[in-house]
């Protein structure tokens, strides 16, 4: 026999990773943030992302309580999901009423949804002085409301709402109500943080004790961020055992949100070893990301882990410089695996490093120090007037072609003029008229708006429009003004940053748009002009990244 030391060794067989459903309910909780509001089609269009991105249920809405819900069931089965199921959300049944008799419950039953989650009331104080009904009730409303549901052949999620203020307050009662539900043939069991007050280590406690009292039982966790927690209670919940997570992409929802799933789905997937999602679809958070921020008509958070624009953006010379060797020396994952991207960011604080990072291969001057010298000078000197690039990379991209001499002429301003129209207590009514010389073609257009950068937009537009209707896929997403010297009071220069999104349809029906964003910055005591150089700084950007050549 041999030496112990010289045991043949063979690695045994890795465990295969937990699976952690992702349960999506930014149709139906996140449409109850403030703000928040979808269209039909707009649901449509999510749903198919969110199938694309690979969660595993798609929460529609609750079919009863208003008619575009009530559509989006009818055209959901319409949808051909690769991964997928939607789900249908409502109440237990009335108090006093057989679950047949329900107007709730028949809706339920009529959306066709696959997947129906029925949410109830898991904490004495809800059942005592909210509903008004005895717990003994409360406990059958559970019962016959996921019984009725599963007796049409429906898979049943039970959401048990304030569970964990629920089981503070009485913890046998709380495991009661999850009881009743598991009995009559709930597959899923998810525990509600539903007032987001709760700490990691008390989910952690009691989805324990959950799993304990309730063995080989399926537990989920859904979580309100109202403590600035539900990322971490979500991950809590995981590693105490939970397997379903349910939240919405960005965190949109009522009061502080939810959780974001953004966030929840790359910490499972990228630090914990978890399988959740599909495949390679992780690499199409910050594109769903992104996706429902322009849907939802909400500003993207440049901070936001993973997905935003700053993610992965880095300023100081010493960070760039580092992070051109070795990229883990400022980064904690490559950014391509949630399909999001480095960008290195250009200021008076910068270093050549950072010019070279930012731009040298795009521009052939990675080993050209003279350019370097010569861009990060003009930048240091405009950011002395006011500008700031950092934000406005388009615009900084423009300042290296004039630096380079390729910076090509598309038109030559003759001039523009803004009227704004005010009567008495009536709107007032902004008129622009832009004359430009294009391919000396004098093109003169007059447009109204709802303001003067409107007005000027939809007369350049029309100016531009016949000799480069690549235009037409610029939409302005986000105007910020700023004042640079405040001491001169109404007479002060002002700093105006323009996001603009280019949206490209897919190469095939299937595949979804494809979405760029870039911004731009204009300086002047003149805030239209600001804003003029803006606009025009997005249009000359968007025709060179297109390939045009002007004069």
């Amino acid at each position: 026999m041999p030496e112990p030391s010289q045991q043949p060794h063979t690695d045994p067989t890795p465990p295969e990773p937990r699976r952690i459903e992702i349960y999506d309910t930014t149709l139906r909780d996140g449409t109850q943030g403030e703000g928040v509001s979808f269209s039909l089609v707009d649901k449509l269009k999510i749903a198919r992302h969110l199938d694309a991105l690979g969660v595993d249920f798609i929460e529609g809405g609750y079919p009863l309580s208003n008619p575009k819900d009530h559509a989006f069931f009818t055209e959901a089965a319409k949808l051909t999901l690769k991964h997928a199921r939607i789900c249908a959300f409502g109440m237990t049944r009335r108090r006093g009423v057989v679950p047949a008799a329900d107007p709730g419950m028949t809706a339920l039953i009529d959306s066709q949804a696959p997947v129906i989650t029925i949410v109830g009331k898991s904490w004495d104080l809800h059942v005592d002085d909210v509903l008004a009904v005895s717990r003994q009730e409360n406990l059958e409303m559970i019962a016959e409301s996921v019984a009725h549901c599963r007796a049409a052949d429906r898979e049943v999620i039970y959401d048990a709402e304030h569970f964990f203020d629920g089981y503070r307050a009485n913890p046998a009662y709380a495991l009661d109500t999850l009881r009743a539900a598991h009995d009559a043939g709930a597959a899923r069991l998810v525990l509600c943080d539903t007032n987001g007050g709760s700490l990691p280590e008390w989910i952690t406690q009691t989805v324990r004790a959950v799993a304990d009292a309730l063995p080989n039982t399926g537990i989920g966790i859904h979580t309100h961020n109202d403590a600035g927690l539900a990322v971490a209670n979500s991950l809590a919940a995981v590693h105490a055992g939970a397997c379903q997570v349910q939240g919405t992409i960005n965190g949109i929802g009522e009061r502080c949100g939810n959780v974001d799933l953004t966030t929840v789905a790359a910490n499972l997937r990228l630090k914990m070893g978890m399988d959740c999602l599909r495949g390679d679809s992780i690499e199409r958070l910050t594109e769903t990301s992104r996706l429902v921020y322009e849907l939802a008509n909400m500003n993207l958070p440049r901070s936001q882990p993973f997905v935003g624009t700053a993610a992965f953006a880095h300023k100081g010379g010493m960070h760039v410089h580092a992070v051109q060797k070795v990229t883990r020396a400022y980064e904690h994952i490559d950014p391509e695996c949630v399909g999001n991207n480095r960008r290195v960011l250009v200021s008076e604080l910068s270093g050549a490093s950072n010019i070279s990072a930012a731009l040298g291969k795009k521009f052939d001057i990675a080993d050209d120090k003279e350019t370097q010298r010569k861009v990060l000078e003009r930048v240091q000197d405009l950011e002395h007037q006011g500008y700031q690039f950092e934000a406005a990379t388009a615009s900084f991209e423009l300042l290296v072609h004039e630096q380079l001499g390729t910076r090509p002429t598309f038109w030559k301003l003759d001039h523009y003029r803004c009227v704004v129209l005010k009567r008495d207590s009536l709107t007032p009514v902004t008129e622009a008229t832009v004359k430009l010389k294009i391919n000396n073609r004098t093109e003169h257009h007059v447009a109204e708006g709802d303001g003067p950068v409107n007005a000027l937009d939809g007369a350049l537009r029309k100016c531009l429009a016949a000799t480069h209707p690549k235009l037409q896929a610029v939409h302005l997403r986000d105007y910020r003004v700023r004042v640079v010297n405040p001491t001169a009071e109404s007479a002060a220069k002002v700093r105006v940053i323009a996001e603009f999104a280019v949206t490209t349809p897919g190469q095939s029906p299937d595949d979804p748009p494809a979405t760029r964003y870039f911004a731009t910055v204009g300086v002047n005591e003149n805030i239209i002009d600001a804003s003029w150089q803006a606009l025009t700084d997005a249009f000359a950007y968007h025709l060179i990244e297109s390939g045009e050549t002007g004069k």
